[in-house]
C-alpha cells in the first residue's frame, strides 16, 4: 500500500547504506514493496543488482548512489532529500580488508563519518544503525561472580579489552563503532536507534564468517543467537516507523542451545568443519541467558501494520 499522498516527497524517502549486502539490498526491495523512495547507497557496485525482481513502478522509485563510507561527501550526496538512513557496514569486497585488529579502526572512521553526514542533513529524522549481538555478549564472566544467571540484553556491552584478548575482533569493531556511533549521535542530535543483529543465517554462511569466532564459547554460555533475513528486515522497518522506539534492539529469532541445533548449523557450514562427534551424546539443553523481550515487544505491536502493509510513515503508537 502507497503512503499517503499529504506527505511530501522527503517524508517517504530513505537511504540505504550498504545496499549492496544481503542485508541492505534485502531492505531496499521491502521498503520499494511497501511504497518508499529509496536511495541505494552501493559500496560494492558489482553487487548492487536491486533491478531484480522489481517492477516498473518500483525501479521509478529507486536511486543508485555510489558510497565510499570514507568520503564525507558521497554519504552526503546519497543523504540529500532523505528522511531517514538505514546504515550498516561490512569491510570492503574489493580489499583484503577482514576482520582483524586493524578492523575496528576502519569501522569507526565510516560510522563517525555517516553520523556526522546525519547530522549535518536537514531533513534526516531518523537513523537505524546495524549493530551486532557480538557488541553486546562478551566479557561477563570477568566482570561479574554472578554471571552464570546474569540475563544479558541491550542494557550491556561487550568488554573490549576481552575482545582484544582473545582476538574476537568482529565483537571489538562492531563494539567500537556502535559506542562511537551513540556517542556522536548524542553530541550532535541525532535521533538514532541500533538493531544488534544475532548470526545472520543464509545459504552464503560459512566457517570463515566472523561472527562465529568464539562460537563454542557462545554456545556454552547460552548466548548462541541466530536470526533469519526476513525477520531481521521486518525488525529495521518496524524499529524504523514505530515513533516512540529508542535506544538499542537485540534482535533474533532462535538461540543455539541444543546438540540438534548446533550440529544442523555445523552441517549448514561450507567448507565443513571437523566432525564434532563428541557432541553427538550431549543431550544438554543449555540455559539461555540472552533476551530479546524489547523487540519481541516491539514486533507485537507492528503486527497489523506488518500483516497489512500498511506502511510508508513514521506511525505513532495508539495511546
Amino acid at each position: 500500500m502507497a503512503p499517503a499522498s499529504n506527505f511530501d516527497s522527503v517524508s517517504n524517502t530513505v537511504c540505504v547504506m550498504d545496499a549492496s549486502t544481503r542485508l541492505g539490498s534485502s531492505l531496499v526491495k521491502r521498503l520499494l514493496k511497501n511504497g518508499y523512495t529509496v536511495h541505494a547507497a552501493i559500496q560494492n557496485i558489482h553487487n548492487g543488482g536491486h533491478g531484480e525482481f522489481l517492477d516498473a513502478c518500483d525501479m521509478k522509485r529507486l536511486k543508485n548512489f555510489h558510497l565510499d563510507p570514507f568520503d564525507y561527501h558521497s554519504i552526503i550526496d546519497a543523504l540529500k532529500g532523505c528522511c531517514g538512513l538505514f546504515y550498516s557496514f561490512e569491510p570492503p569486497k574489493d580489499q583484503s580488508c577482514t576482520y582483524d585488529e586493524h578492523i575496528g579502526e576502519v569501522e569507526v572512521r565510516a560510522a563517525h563519518n555517516v553520523v556526522e553526514a546525519c547530522a549535518q542533513t536537514d531533513t534526516i529524522e531518523k537513523v537505524v544503525f546495524t549493530s551486532s549481538a557480538t557488541a553486546i555478549i562478551w566479557g561477563h564472566h570477568e566482570n561479574d561472580q554472578n554471571s552464570a544467571s546474569m540475563l544479558l540484553d541491550e542494557r550491556h556491552w561487550s568488554d573490549i579489552n576481552v575482545c582484544r584478548k582473545f582476538k574476537l575482533w568482529h565483537a571489538l569493531s562492531k563494539t567500537l563503532a556502535e559506542k562511537t556511533a551513540w556517542a556522536l549521535a548524542m553530541d550532535r542530535g541525532v535521533n538514532m536507534v541500533s538493531v544488534n543483529a544475532g548470526l545472520l543465517m543464509g545459504p552464503d554462511l560459512t566457517i570463515k564468517n566472523p561472527y562465529l569466532k568464539g562460537a563454542a564459547e557462545m554456545y556454552e554460555d547460552g548466548v548462541f543467537v541466530t536470526v533469519d533475513l526476513d525477520f531481521l528486515v521486518e525488525a529495521h522497518i518496524c524499529v524504523y516507523e514505530q515513533i516512540s522506539t529508542y535506544g538499542r534492539y537485540l534482535c533474533f529469532n532462535h538461540i543455539i542451545n541444543q546438540t540438534e541445533d548446533a550440529l544442523k548449523l555445523a552441517n549448514m557450514l561450507s567448507p565443513l568443519p571437523s566432525s564434532p562427534q563428541r557432541m553427538e551424546s550431549d543431550t544438554r539443553i543449555i540455559q539461555e541467558r540472552i533476551s530479546n523481550k524489547k523487540l519481541n515487544k516491539l514486533m507485537i505491536e507492528c503486527q497489523p501494520q506488518i500483516n497489512g502493509k500498511s506502511r510508508g510513515v513514521l506511525m505513532k503508537m495508539s495511546t
